[in-house]
């Protein structure tokens, strides 16, 4: 399946090998990866890229590689992805944007443009966002994309995380 389509100021594209070095900085940067166990060395983001082209081969989506639509500068990526919360597998609504481009939006409307694509190409009528308690921003993000808090539980590292849930063909005004 295609990615999504652009929106005004952002474009999705597969991720390849050949954007390792792109996704070895944006996954380097402590900022980036602050709500993660650690920041990911080249070999981790190598396995991240790869585990991404496995997802669009057994599931025709996952995460992309988001560009700013009038300069091609990466921004990050943001994606469908399936995952397992409390032995139910869900698809989940994520993102990574470049700590120098964060506070601008991008991730709203990545997660935004993610959204609608779940629910007119993918046909889905659950979307989560599975976050850390501390990660404040990514919380607005999913309840600005319609994503209300679901619940508080553990992930499979028996980190406490919240599950945001909503149905994406529902309007999020």
């Amino acid at each position: 399946m295609p990615p999504p389509p652009p929106t005004d100021r952002l474009t999705f594209h597969e991720m390849e090998l050949l954007d390792l070095d792109d996704m070895a900085e944006l996954f380097a940067d402590p900022l980036v990866m602050r709500h993660y166990d650690h920041p990911f060395s080249r070999d981790e983001s190598r396995a991240w890229v790869e585990w991404g082209q496995r997802l669009y081969r057994e599931h025709g989506h996952g995460l992309w590689l988001l560009r700013l639509r009038m300069s091609g500068e990466l921004v990050g990526d943001c994606g469908l992805t399936p995952q397992e919360v409390d032995g139910e597998t869900s698809i989940e609504v994520g993102y990574h944007v470049r700590s120098t481009l964060q506070g601008n939006g991008y991730a709203t409307g990545a997660a935004e443009a993610c959204r609608t694509y779940a629910a007119s190409e993918l046909g889905l009528r659950r979307l989560i966002a599975i976050i850390k308690p501390a990660n404040a921003a990514s919380q607005r993000v999913a309840e600005k994309i319609g994503l209300p808090l679901e619940r508080a539980t553990r992930d499979r590292h028996d980190n406490e995380v919240l599950v945001f849930s909503g149905d994406p063909s529902a309007s999020n005004t």
